[in-house]
């Protein structure tokens, strides 16, 4: 018998927690932390104690309890008693923290497959990034083509476009039937053919199952969403009257997108100036330089890339202010001092946590900032409210430049129709009786309860 649990992902963003079962064989669709996850009992520094391992989480209810899921150095103060594990695997489709967070917490002898792309990314958070950590697992690289076979799943990855490399969706075949999970996907990328390839292929497999990400089927917000090449034609606009104005253009933009990087990337070669990074962007450029499906800059031998480091203790730039994976760009190094001297020579990330940066940076009125993202904010309209503070002390002309990583409600009814499978299960939406307008064959699901197909 097979059936679909859902553990995470149910009237939420992101946390997808979507159990499998084939007879004895048991693979989770991915193990990610939700948004919005625990914000009734924690917020901002008031967070889970990371020495308590799953007590804290289990007191709220925010992980499931189930019993051979869990790393026994996790469950030490828990009620819940460590046995041997009893799952097959995880399948991972993105390396996005609402997909991957909570991988920390089960077993390490529970294998992990994961696009190859993938494990790069998660990687060079770990090594750069004091929160990120995804447990010691027996990670399975694959590729789009490549074939996964675990206990009687036969499952199929196939490369979709999102606002991170190496995503997929998966067609599955179990003993009975036919399931089809995208993860989270969009058509108006640089890569939308790949996406459409997916939807093509699953409708090929004739799907019983389809669990299908729903976004922006009800999130639309005040933010504008746009194609890539929609970002690039504005980001090419900004320079341009800022080189004309003798301005400084200073952006922000998701960290790990990289189809983002590369049109700031282009458009600073065109308008002359030079991409301005964060150390720890540099390093996942320099890690992403072993994939062969990416074309990206070298951060180290580039002349269009420089490395931005603040000021840390010496207040000097000294070497041993910076972590040991920092220090390998500090000859690569461009200082407030320089943006503030040469404003239109740079083009400059600065992320939200950094705005303090500005006080050295000292850009000239008049300036423009490029917010190129539409991921929501904790407490969003104080957050928000407190940028535009920012850009208003310092004259800064505020433009919004962002395409999004998932499909609209009028791609997703495209979507479901190419596909055409016997029922959708909407999760990593808040909108699933909304799917139900767009198509005739929906059961939107309920966190906990589990479903025989």
């Amino acid at each position: 018998m097979v059936s679909i649990g859902f553990f995470g992902g149910v009237d939420e963003i992101g946390g997808n927690k979507i159990l499998l079962e084939d007879g004895d064989t048991r693979v989770w669709l991915d193990f990610g932390q939700s948004f919005d996850m625990g914000t009734e009992y924690f917020i901002n520094w008031l967070k889970p104690r990371r020495g308590n391992g799953l007590r804290d989480y289990f007191e709220f209810g925010l992980l499931p309890k189930i019993s051979g899921l869990y790393g026994e150095e996790v469950l030490g103060e828990t009620d819940l008693g460590y046995c041997d594990p009893c799952f097959d695997g995880v399948f991972v489709s993105h390396a996005h923290a609402d997909h991957v967070n909570h991988l920390k917490f089960v077993d390490k002898t529970v294998p992990v497959f994961l696009g190859k792309g993938t494990r790069f990314f998660m990687e060079a958070m770990e090594k750069t990034s004091a929160f990120a950590d995804y447990g010691a697992h027996d990670y399975q690289g694959f590729r789009t083509g490549d074939v996964l076979n675990v206990g009687s799943l036969e499952a199929y990855p196939v490369h979709v476009d999102h606002s991170i490399p190496a995503a997929y969706g998966y067609i599955i075949h179990t003993s009975e039937n036919t399931i089809v999970y995208t993860g989270d996907m969009r058509v108006h990328g640089t890569r939308g053919e790949m996406t459409k390839e997916f939807l093509q292929l699953a409708r090929e497999a004739e799907p019983d199952i389809m669990i299908c990400e729903g976004t922006r089927m009800v999130r639309s917000g005040k933010r504008k969403h746009l194609s890539e090449p929609e970002v690039a034609k504005g980001v090419h606009e900004v320079c341009e009257q800022a080189s004309k104005d003798g301005k400084n253009v200073i952006f922000t933009q998701p960290s790990r997108d990289m189809d983002r990087w590369r049109t700031f990337y282009e458009a600073a070669v065109e308008s002359g100036r030079v991409l301005v990074i964060h150390p720890k962007t540099a390093y996942l450029l320099e890690r992403l330089l072993d994939d062969e499906h990416l074309s990206l800059p070298n951060p180290l031998t580039d002349d269009w890339v420089r490395v931005y480091y603040r000021r840390k203790r010496s207040r000097t730039y000294a070497e041993k202010d910076y972590y040991v994976w920092e220090r390998k760009y500090l000859d690569r190094l461009v200082t407030a001092e320089e943006v503030k001297r040469f404003p239109t020579r740079y083009l400059v990330n600065l992320d939200f946590y950094n705005f303090t940066e500005l006080i050295d940076m000292r850009p000239e009125p008049g300036s423009h900032f490029i917010y190129s993202m539409s991921e929501p904010f904790t407490d969003e309209d104080l957050e928000e409210e407190v940028l535009h503070n920012w850009l208003d002390h310092f004259g800064l002309k505020y433009h919004q430049l962002h395409a999004s990583g998932h499909m609209s409600r009028a791609d997703l009814r495209e979507a479901l129709e190419i596909v055409n499978p016997d029922k959708v299960f909407p999760v990593h939406t808040e909108g699933a009786e909304r799917f139900k307008d767009i198509y005739s064959s929906v059961v939107p699901p309920v966190k906990g309860e589990t479903y025989q197909i």
